[in-house]
């Protein structure tokens, strides 16, 4: 939807954005600082480009560590096989299509956040730290919306019949990056493997 002062105009569009940035001109700042000789002036102002109202419609935001050269050459452990994940992404889709079944959405991301908070709300308590942010100010109401919905897939990956306490901090984890004390692996259950 675009409004401008001539009027609003309303464009059909269902996308998937994926955004990637180094953290500062040089590409090695990290939280803990190591490797980055950058000045925090120039990280702030070099994180600044990309403007707030941008952001707050990013949901994921993921710190990718450099690889080493071991896992570079492939030798240590390896993740879940692709069909493994697959598997879990079905089941957890059709989780959704169920849950939204004759209310014309088949997604998570495509509900209304009134509506997730309302008709399907959260377990008691599980939305407390993503309210605490909004009221200190470090989520948006769209950002809190935006939480709700990943805490939803995240309920469903996991099996989950609703959010808990957990899957939301998952979810505030990450959008925000700042680590909860969550891990950041969901734990399949009941799904072939």
């Amino acid at each position: 939807m675009i409004a401008r002062s001539a009027g609003v105009v309303r464009l059909p569009a269902k996308f998937l954005m994926v955004l990637a940035a180094n953290p500062c001109p040089c590409g090695r700042h990290t939280l803990l600082g190591d490797g980055c000789e950058c000045p925090s002036s120039v990280i702030r102002r070099y994180q600044a480009r990309l403007s707030g109202p941008l952001l707050d419609r990013v949901d994921l935001k993921v710190e990718v560590e450099a690889v080493t050269r071991s896992e570079l050459a492939g030798y240590g452990t390896r993740g879940e096989s692709t069909r493994t994940v697959a598997d879990r992404v079905r089941a957890a889709r059709e989780r959704a299509a169920a849950r939204l079944s004759g209310t014309g959405w088949r997604t998570n991301s495509e509900v209304p956040g009134h509506t997730l908070r309302t008709r399907w709300p959260a377990a008691p308590g599980a939305l407390d730290a993503a309210e605490l942010d909004l009221e200190r100010g470090f989520l948006t109401a769209r950002g809190l919306d935006r939480v709700l919905r990943v805490a939803w897939t995240v309920a469903d990956l996991a099996g989950h019949d609703r959010p808990s306490a957990q899957d939301v901090a998952l979810a505030l984890q990450l959008r925000t990056g700042i680590s909860r004390g969550v891990p950041m692996v969901i734990e399949p259950i009941g799904v072939p493997g």
